[in-house]
């Protein structure tokens, strides 16, 4: 099972030094997303083993303006090379959400203190979970995710922050993990009806979970603000060894129009991670 912080904590931090160059697309020139219909971001997790500093200074090389998945003292790293943070780690676990009444406590507190450093740091989006099932209903379990988000919004609206909870598979990954399916999130989405919540699709998690992919995202895309790729099955590249066609997709979203961050979330299998990752953002260029 992949946990990104422990994956993240197992990781050596020392720096890799690797070259982007053409070979891997067909060119001798460096890959850029320049004038590209998609906002351009990357996980920090699965470049763990790489400093951050290095790490940001190789996907502003690739025309990536994000790192995401960081908490708020990591932000003025990636902000002194002109990138942002499209999406700040949570402040709790996974397995413990808002889908269940007794977590509200000291989630809320938690929340509290991140939407606020959250907004200090000049950045607005704020990552959020279900959690896991423990055997409640899917009704009991949205209630629960509503009652406990609501009294948040007020804050997130005063700071400018929004909260995406994210879709995750319960099949492969995260047993037990509740939102699970789109329809969970929407109806959350639906009575909270607030422009300071959304979805954060994951699309490895819901290929995983319900496929037909391109279709939910042109239903929802009033609720959809943030994406994430990993290749299917493996979470590894999102290239032709996998399932997806990620150009289909990512066409599929520009057509929304869409104007937050697509977020690459695969493992790199290769012996040069950078390329993979540059391979990714040539992919996913609209």
């Amino acid at each position: 099972m992949i946990n990104r912080r422990d994956v993240f904590k197992r990781l050596a931090a020392g720096a890799t030094a690797v070259s982007v160059a053409g070979p891997l697309l067909g060119t001798s020139a460096t890959v850029r997303a320049t004038a590209s219909r998609i906002n351009h971001s990357v996980c920090r997790w699965p470049y763990g083993n790489m400093d951050l500093d290095e790490l940001a200074r190789k996907a502003k090389a690739l025309g990536i303006e994000s790192i995401e998945l960081l908490d708020p003292d990591e932000i003025p790293v990636v902000k002194e090379h002109g990138l942002t943070c499209g999406m700040v780690n949570a402040p709790t676990s996974i397995e413990r959400g808002f889908n269940h009444i007794d977590h509200h406590d000291e989630l809320q507190d938690a929340y509290e203190e991140y939407i606020r450093k959250t907004a200090e740091r000049g950045v607005e989006n704020l990552i959020c979970f279900s959690g896991n099932r423990d055997g409640i209903s899917d009704e009991e379990g949205i209630a629960n995710c509503v009652a406990g988000l609501e009294p948040l919004l007020p804050l997130a609206e005063e700071h400018g922050v929004v909260l995406y909870m994210e879709l995750l598979n319960s099949k492969v990954d995260h047993p037990d993990y509740h939102f699970d399916n789109m329809a969970f999130g929407t109806e959350v989405a639906s009575r909270l009806h607030s422009d300071h919540f959304r979805i954060l699709y994951d699309i490895y998690h819901a290929q995983i979970m319900e496929g037909d992919v391109i279709r939910t995202i042109q239903e929802h895309a009033d609720i959809i603000g943030h994406y994430h790729t990993g290749g299917v099955p493996g979470r590894n590249e999102i290239d032709e060894t996998q399932e997806l066609n990620y150009p289909a997709v990512m066409k599929a979203i520009a057509e929304t129009g869409f104007r937050g961050w697509v977020g690459q979330e695969f493992m790199p299998t290769a012996v040069r991670p950078i390329r993979s990752l540059a391979h990714a953002i040539h992919l996913c260029t609209v």
